[in-house]
């Protein structure tokens, strides 16, 4: 199947933001003179990998070729891709089928109670664009102001970047703030030309001098559980562990459960 013109765009995106962090010395070239680019240079990622100078750059200009698996796993390997920077890097060239855009349908009435079933766990249920579908009292709680808007669904990302508490609520907010938005690129990957994600981005673009700086870097990330510090009203930094369920008919639909794993952290 070929590849639209956003989807040409973003390998295009992908593969030139990660050339530019691998450095000469990394992959065993010497460093002469002055470079005018970071990173590696075009023919150089081209001979390291074995393909043609002239079609590397036509594939990073986003024309419409198509790379093999052979050359993927070879440019994979040159520029020291991860296991889901790699299955990203497939996805773009086309090499997985893409995702359908996730229909805007309210959930189930069975599966937005799940939450509610949950409590006193705080629990919740965000969609593709981290969307928030479904939470409980618990929820609402640990992240004060989280569910606020009454003209548009609570956003987690949106929270995250743009309200000022989130700040002070996640303690570690970089850190946390990075991979949230390597996530959220990782499913717009999916998604290429999907107006929803466009306005998402588009919106924490212009609110966060953040996601300005990092959105370029292209840094890429599978939705997990693991563990988190949020400051909780009365008892201070307190370490959470998190567990992700996807929907098994929705799998870009994620329930998310905190649980509270001790003691204050200080």
């Amino acid at each position: 199947m070929p590849k639209q013109p956003d989807q040409r765009r973003e390998l295009s995106a992908f593969l030139r933001s990660r050339r530019e962090r691998i450095t000469p010395e990394q992959v065993g070239l010497p460093r002469t003179g002055r470079r005018r680019t970071p990173g590696l240079r075009r023919e150089e990622l081209a001979l390291l990998a074995g393909i043609s100078a002239t079609w590397y750059t036509y594939l990073e200009q986003g024309r419409d070729i198509r790379a093999s698996d052979q050359v993927l796993d070879a440019l994979a390997a040159v520029l020291r891709l991860d296991r889901h920077e790699r299955g990203h890097l497939f996805q773009l060239a086309g090499h997985a089928p893409a995702a359908e855009a996730e229909e805007p349908e309210p959930l189930a009435a069975e599966v937005a109670a799940v939450p509610l079933l949950l409590q006193p766990n705080p629990a919740y249920i965000i969609g593709g664009t981290y969307d928030v579908l479904s939470y409980n009292q618990a929820a609402d709680e640990l992240f004060p102001h989280l569910i606020a808007a009454a003209d548009r669904p609570a956003n987690f990302a949106r929270w995250v970047f743009l309200e000022p508490v989130a700040r002070d609520v996640v303690v570690d907010w970089e850190p946390e703030a990075r991979g949230l938005l390597a996530r959220l690129r990782t499913l717009a990957g999916h998604h290429p030309g999907d107006a929803r994600y466009t306005r998402l981005i588009d919106e924490l673009k212009a609110g966060s001098p953040e996601v300005s700086a990092w959105w370029p870097r292209y840094d890429v990330q599978a939705r997990h559980g693991g563990r988190k510090r949020l400051r909780c009203p009365g008892r201070g930094a307190v370490d959470f562990t998190y567990t992700a369920f996807h929907l098994a008919e929705q799998p870009e639909r994620t329930l998310v459960i905190y649980s509270d794993a001790g003691e204050p952290a200080g």
